[in-house]
C-alpha cells in the first residue's frame, strides 16, 4: 500500500462516518506522526530502548545489533560491521489475530 493508497482508504473510512475531513489532513496527520516518532528515537537516551505505540497495529521498538564480521560479496574480504540500533515492529494483538485467525 502506497502513502497515496493509505490516504485514500483513510479518507474512505472516515467519510463513512460522515465526518468532513480534507485529504491533506489526513496527509498531514501521518507526517506529523512520522515526525513525532522520529524525533522520540533520537532524543531517547542514544536511541536504545525506546518505544513507540501505534494503537491497533503494534509497537515500534529499537534494538541494538551486535557487531559482526561480514564478507564483501565482490571480493570475498572479511569486513567489520559496525554494532548499530535498529527498529524492530511488534505486531499487537488485534493484528496478529487479524493475519494469524485460528
Amino acid at each position: 500500500m502506497t502513502k497515496n493508497e493509505l490516504i485514500a482508504a483513510i479518507h474512505d473510512c472516515i467519510a463513512g462516518e460522515s465526518l468532513p475531513v480534507k485529504r491533506d489532513s489526513i496527509e498531514a496527520v501521518l507526517e506529523a506522526a512520522a515526525h513525532v516518532i522520529t524525533a522520540h528515537f533520537a532524543c531517547a537516551d542514544d536511541g536504545i530502548d525506546a518505544e513507540a505505540v501505534l494503537p491497533g497495529l503494534g509497537k515500534l521498538k529499537t534494538t541494538t545489533r551486535a557487531a559482526r564480521t561480514g564478507r564483501n560479496p565482490q571480493t570475498g574480504a572479511e569486513i567489520q560491521i559496525p554494532s548499530r540500533i535498529a527498529v524492530k515492529f511488534v505486531a499487537g494483538k488485534a493484528l496478529d489475530e487479524a493475519l494469524n485467525p485460528t
